[in-house]
């Protein structure tokens, strides 16, 4: 009794391989184990390629920008403005007042109220205050160390 054969493998029985058609595949197989290797060089390449640029305009980003500083360092204005700022430089002539704000952090009140945008007044005179705040600290206790 025959076996009944399936489909596919009736199909599979079909496939008639010629000289031609068994030369063609050796030679695709072997055209891909040789390229495969340099294609993938190639992309690396490609990659590290596109990395390397990517950096040297980043590179040329920042060199344009410290030359624009540098410009900046060489107008007199600039310089003279910056040791003002920095090192509280004055010309001669000028005086220069610091103000420094020794009150502790505790005693300023915390106001997280937004700033208003009307003006108000208030009933205190600033000379009042500032004559108070001479005598206050004129008048105020010496505080000694220990052992000093």
């Amino acid at each position: 009794m025959p076996v009944a054969a399936s489909p596919g493998s009736a199909w599979l029985r079909g496939i008639r391989f010629s000289g031609f058609s068994v030369l063609m595949m050796a030679l695709l197989v072997l055209g891909v184990v040789v390229l495969a290797p340099n294609l993938s060089a190639y992309i690396e390449q490609r990659q590290q390629i596109a990395e390397l640029n990517a950096r040297v305009t980043e590179d040329q980003a920042t060199v344009d920008r410290l030359s624009t500083e540098r410009e900046r360092w060489n107008d007199k204005t600039f310089v003279m403005t910056q040791a003002r700022e920095r090192f509280f430089y004055v010309n001669p002539g000028e005086v220069s007042f610091l103000v420094i704000n020794d009150l502790d952090a505790a005693v300023l009140a915390d106001v997280d109220e937004p700033v208003s945008d009307e003006l108000t007044t208030t009933d205190t005179d600033w000379t009042r205050s500032l004559l108070a705040s001479l005598l206050s600290s004129a008048y105020a206790e010496e505080v000694t160390t220990p052992g000093g």
